[in-house]
C-alpha cells in the first residue's frame, strides 16, 4: 500500500503530476513573510525534543486541541513536554480534513522521514525518534533551514528592534540561507492604550537616538529607523491592520492628536481614525521613497478571549476573521499614495474570505504599467491558507488580474519545521492548472509555458520581485 504521503500527494490528474515533478518540486523556497525568532536562528538552536519544535508557540495546533477537549494545562500548562505531545497525537486523528492533518504527515516525511501516521499508538515511536534526531547538527535551526532548500527567509521586526542578530547572522557567514529583517511598524500605530503607546514611543526614540515630543519628531525617528533597516537588507515592510485608514485630516488635527496621547488621554474613535490615517500614509510614503515592497495583512480581530488573553498573553490562538467593510477607504488609501506618486510596490491581503475579489480588483485597480505585478493579492492567509482557502484565492486572482505574475506562497510561521507548507501550495496550484489542462480549458500544447508559469509562481517571480 501507498504510503500516505507518496510522490503525487494531491496530484489527481496526469498534468498536475507533469507540472509539479518537472517544474515545482525542486526549486528554492522563498519566504518572504515569517515570524520566526531571529536569534533562534542566529544562535543555531538546538531543541530538546519534538515537543519544543512542533508545539512550542504554534497556536494553530493550540486551538485544534482545545477544540478537541484537551485542557489548557496540556496546551500552554505546565504538563511535560512529552504529556502535551501524546495530547497533540491524539488530537491529530481528530483533525481529519483540517491541514493540520497534512502539515503534519508532510513534516514528518519531509524533515524526519517518517511516513507513519501519528496517533496514539503511533506516538511513543515518533517521539522518540525524532527528538533522536533533534539532538544531532543535522537538525538545528540553520540545517533545517538549508536541508528544505530555503533561499531567503524575512523574519518580522518592529522599527525599534536593534536587529542585532541578523548582523550576527550575517557576520558569521556560515548560513547559506539569506535572513533579512522586514518592518513591522504594528506599534506605531497601537493607540488603544496611550500609557504604553507612550512607553513604545520612549523606546523607538531610544533607537533613532532621539527625542520623540512632537508628530514630526515621531515622523523623523521612523524615518531614521526605516534608513537603519534598509542599510541591513530590508526591502520589504509589512502592516497587521483590522482595515486600510484614510480618512481627511489636517495637520494640525494630528498634532492635537499626538499631543493628547502624551498626556495619557484615550483619543476619539474619529481623532484615532485621523491619527492612523496620517501613519499610515507617512510610512508608505517611506516605503515608496526606498522602492521597498508594502504588505497590508487585514481583516483580523485579536485576542477576543479576555480570559485568556490575561492568563496567557497574546497570540495563544484566540483570534479570528474580522467582518469589515474595506473597498471604499482602501481605494481612498491607494488613491492617495498614487495621484503623490507615492505607492509603492504593494500586496494585499485578506482574512475575510469574501474579500479576495474585492482586493484583487482593488490591486489591479493601480497597477500603472512600470512592473510586472506591481500591485497584487496576497497569497492565501492564516486560516486560510489551506486546500479550500488556496484554490479560492488561486480562481480570484485568475479571474480578476494575472496568475502568472503571482509572488506565490509564504509560511507566516514562527515554526522550523514549516517550510513543506510551500510543497503543499505547490502541489495544490499544479493540480489546479492540471485540472484544466485535463478539461480542455487550458491547451496541452502550451505545457512549456504552464510549467514556466509554475516556477515562476513558485520562486522566479519572488526572486525578481523582492529584487533578492
Amino acid at each position: 500500500m501507498k504510503n500516505f504521503i507518496h510522490s503525487d500527494f494531491m496530484l489527481t490528474n496526469e498534468a498536475a503530476c507533469e507540472l509539479y515533478h518537472d517544474s515545482a518540486e525542486n526549486l528554492p523556497i522563498i519566504d518572504y513573510h515569517c515570524h520566526l525568532d531571529p536569534k533562534e536562528i542566529a544562535e543555531n538552536k538546538s531543541f530538546r525534543n519534538l515537543s519544543e519544535i512542533w508545539l512550542g508557540g504554534d497556536h494553530y495546533k493550540w486551538r485544534a486541541m482545545r477544540g478537541n477537549g484537551i485542557p489548557e494545562d496540556y496546551i500552554t500548562g505546565n504538563k511535560t513536554d512529552y504529556e502535551k505531545f501524546e495530547k497533540w497525537a491524539e488530537t491529530v486523528p481528530y483533525a481529519m480534513r483540517n491541514p493540520l492533518y497534512h502539515w503534519t504527515h508532510l513534516e514528518l516525511s519531509r524533515i524526519f522521514g517518517i511516513d507513519k501516521q501519528l496517533k496514539p499508538e503511533t506516538a511513543h515511536e515518533i517521539y522518540e525518534a525524532c527528538t533522536e534526531m533533534l539532538q544531532t547538527e543535522d537538525f538545528r535551526a540553520q540545517r533545517i533551514m538549508e536541508r528544505c532548500h530555503v533561499e531567503v527567509v524575512c523574519t518580522t521586526d518592529d522599527p525599534a528592534d536593534t536587529l542585532a542578530y541578523h548582523q550576527q547572522i550575517r557576520n558569521n557567514g556560515r548560513l547559506k540561507t539569506k535572513v533579512y529583517p522586514a518592518w513591522r511598524p504594528d506599534k506605531v500605530t497601537a493607540v488603544d492604550d496611550p500609557a504604553a503607546y507612550g512607553a513604545y514611543l520612549l523606546r523607538l526614540g531610544e533607537a533613532a537616538d532621539m527625542n520623540i515630543e512632537t508628530f514630526d519628531d515621531l515622523i523623523a525617528a521612523l524615518r531614521k529607523r526605516h534608513d537603519f533597516f534598509a542599510s541591513q537588507g530590508c526591502s520589504v515592510s509589512d502592516h497587521g491592520l483590522d482595515n486600510f485608514y484614510a480618512d481627511d485630516y489636517s495637520e494640525a488635527e494630528i498634532r492635537v492628536c499626538f499631543a493628547k496621547l502624551m498626556r495619557g488621554k484615550r483619543l476619539t474613535a474619529e481623532e484615532a481614525s485621523k491619527y492612523k490615517s496620517a501613519l499610515l500614509y507617512e510610512l508608505a510614503v517611506m516605503d515608496s521613497e526606498t522602492d521597498w515592497v508594502q504588505q497590508y495583512h487585514i481583516s483580523v480581530i485579536r485576542n477576543n478571549c479576555t480570559r485568556m488573553f490575561k492568563a496567557i498573553g497574546p497570540d495563544t490562538g484566540f483570534d479570528a476573521i474580522l467582518d469589515v467593510n474595506c473597498a471604499a477607504v482602501g481605494h481612498k488609501f491607494l488613491d492617495r499614495l498614487d495621484r503623490d506618486r507615492k505607492l509603492a510596490k504593494t500586496i494585499l491581503y485578506n482574512l475575510n474570505p469574501k474579500d479576495n475579489e474585492v482586493l484583487a480588483t482593488m490591486a489591479y485597480t493601480f497597477n500603472d504599467g512600470s512592473i510586472p505585478g506591481k500591485m497584487q493579492l496576497g497569497a492565501a492567509w492564516w486560516f486560510l491558507d489551506q486546500e479550500d482557502g488556496m484554490r479560492k484565492q488561486l480562481n480570484a486572482l485568475s479571474a480578476m488580474g494575472l496568475l502568472s505574475r503571482f509572488v506565490g506562497m509564504l509560511t507566516d510561521s514562527r515554526s522550523f519545521l514549516s517550510y513543506p507548507r510551500h510543497e503543499y501550495f505547490r502541489r495544490i496550484l499544479c493540480n489546479l492548472i492540471g485540472e484544466d489542462v485535463e478539461s480542455g480549458k487550458l491547451p496541452r500544447s502550451e505545457m512549456d509555458f504552464l510549467k514556466k508559469m509554475v516556477a515562476d509562481i513558485s520562486y522566479r517571480n519572488a526572486k525578481q520581485y523582492f529584487k533578492f
